[in-house]
């Protein structure tokens, strides 16, 4: 394989091995945890770095990820205090833990390449240089090996407790009445996005993981309602922006992390206007569209109040229309439009009566208006 495409399965497996275990705290309204948790392992980190005397030591992985979950029970403990909310004890720990691993990395490991721009944004590009050697034998990039395996991990995981995830994230009161516990899934849920956090650390960056484990996942969310859908759909659009970021990094030779966290923000932009139910254009589109239906309805129930009365004649006429309403005479044109294509209504000289369609439109209105039992009664239609 060219660099440059192990470039890329480094950065897709990442993608969706972050995307896979984002998509629950996402659900679960704990996506500034991805920030807190991805900014917290440096500790952890440097500190199993110092113990464990070099890069390659297990203790790496081990430390950071006791460092996120233990970031997680400290923001549950701020929070359980009632003293402050989540957001800012978010806000007070993980600052607080990343500069103490920013401070330990400047004061003893800065003859290594364990330094803050690596942290921050990782080293993709260098990813294929650093050799996973088997038996004396070439397999491939080591960073690779590390997401594939955080890929795998977390596919396993969300598989085999995959109805327990479900149970505890949309209703733990049920999951705990059935005898699951919501606190060992919880904390097994976060030591998998720490772990997560952890494989993809070196190679693709703190900011790039906090994207990963956030952005695909919110876009598959305006997607799909549903879960097995939509963790597939957030893996996949985690692996798109990656490949993306990839060929625009190039493009522009600037920063592959940086590039592919833009794919992740444009992604979701797209997702965000376009989405055929939940997206901005389609919410404006429904709102335009009830805007109509309620003034057609209005419409139907004013000509229907008035039916059969005296003044009849003047308050169907489309003359005075807008006035009696209190509408614009363009808002009055398009609702008479949409009544007449609807076949609410029908036009004789400049009077508009109702159809048998109006008027029960406009029965129903006033029988939800006067439920038969209230003691009060609408004119009579």
């Amino acid at each position: 394989m060219t660099p440059q495409t192990e470039i890329q399965l480094i950065a897709v497996a990442a993608a969706a091995a972050c995307a896979l275990s984002g998509t629950f705290l996402v659900l679960r309204r704990m996506a500034m945890i991805a920030d807190a948790v991805s900014h917290a392992v440096l500790p952890g980190i440097v500190i199993a770095f110092l113990l464990g005397g070099g890069l390659g030591s297990p203790l790496l992985a081990f430390g950071a990820a006791l460092s996120g979950v233990a970031t997680v029970a400290l923001v549950e403990a701020l929070q359980r205090t009632k003293l402050v909310k989540e957001d800012t004890a978010i806000g007070l720990v993980f600052p607080a833990l990343f500069a103490f691993g920013v401070v330990l990395v400047s004061r003893y490991a800065d003859h290594v390449h364990l330094d803050v721009d690596a942290v921050l944004l990782g080293e993709l590009a260098f990813a294929p240089f650093e050799r996973m050697i088997i038996a004396g034998r070439d397999v491939g990039p080591r960073a690779l090996w590390i997401a594939g395996g955080a890929l795998v991990l977390n596919v396993a995981a969300v598989s085999v407790f995959f109805k327990e995830l479900k149970l505890v994230t949309f209703d733990p009161a049920l999951a705990a009445a059935l005898g699951f516990s919501p606190l060992l899934l919880h904390y097994g849920l976060m030591t998998l996005v720490s772990a997560t956090a952890v494989a993809s650390f070196d190679a693709v960056g703190l900011v790039l993981v906090v994207a990963l484990m956030v952005g695909p996942a919110a876009a598959a969310w305006l997607l799909t309602d549903r879960l097995a859908v939509l963790l597939p759909l957030a893996a996949g659009l985690g692996a798109t922006s990656a490949v993306a970021g990839y060929w625009l990094a190039r493009w522009f030779d600037a920063s592959i992390a940086g590039a592919m966290a833009v794919c992740v923000g444009l992604v979701f932009l797209l997702v965000f206007s376009f989405a055929p139910r939940r997206g901005l254009l389609a919410r404006r589109r429904m709102l335009a569209t009830q805007r109509r239906e309620f003034a057609m309805t209005l419409l139907a129930v004013h000509l229907a109040q008035h039916e059969g009365t005296v003044d009849e004649a003047d308050e169907s006429r489309l003359a005075s229309l807008h006035l009696h309403l209190h509408w614009d005479e363009d808002r009055l044109r398009r609702t008479v439009r949409d009544g007449l294509n609807r076949g609410w209504l029908r036009r004789e000289d400049d009077r508009l009566l109702l159809e048998d369609a109006g008027r029960s439109a406009a029965r129903t209105v006033f029988a939800r208006a006067w439920p038969q039992g209230t003691g009060t009664t609408p004119h009579r239609i």
